[in-house]
């Protein structure tokens, strides 16, 4: 079974920037396409950004409006998201999906305030 751990949630000020990372168990990381996923207060969790396997090709939901990053780096079975010029309204907890084979990570909280 694959397992996922998000990590670089935390309190940041309005404005800022934060790196989350999702480290992969999996043995055949590169084979497997992910996803980046949030869940504001309150809410369903929604999709955030995608990563195809392969050829790296990415897809972002409207709302993420060029602040967000997603990457992945296949020899450390790592995937990333960049946040940049954060909102309160970006305050959530933040999951990694591996699409491939449906696995969620624990999640990270990521709490935008001055």
């Amino acid at each position: 079974q694959v397992q996922l751990v998000e990590s670089g949630g935390g309190l940041v000020q309005p404005g800022g920037s934060l790196r989350l990372s999702c480290a992969s168990s999996a043995t055949d990381f590169s084979s497997y396409s992910m996803g980046w996923y949030r869940q504001l207060p309150g809410k369903q969790r929604d999709l955030v950004a995608k990563i195809y396997n392969r050829d790296g090709h990415t897809m972002y939901e409207d709302f993420v409006k060029d602040r967000f990053i997603i990457s992945r780096d296949d020899a450390k079975k790592m995937t990333y998201l960049q946040i940049n010029n954060l909102k309160p309204e970006d305050t959530a907890v933040y999951y990694c999906r591996d699409l491939t084979n449906s696995v969620w990570g624990q999640g990270t909280q990521v709490t935008v305030s001055s």
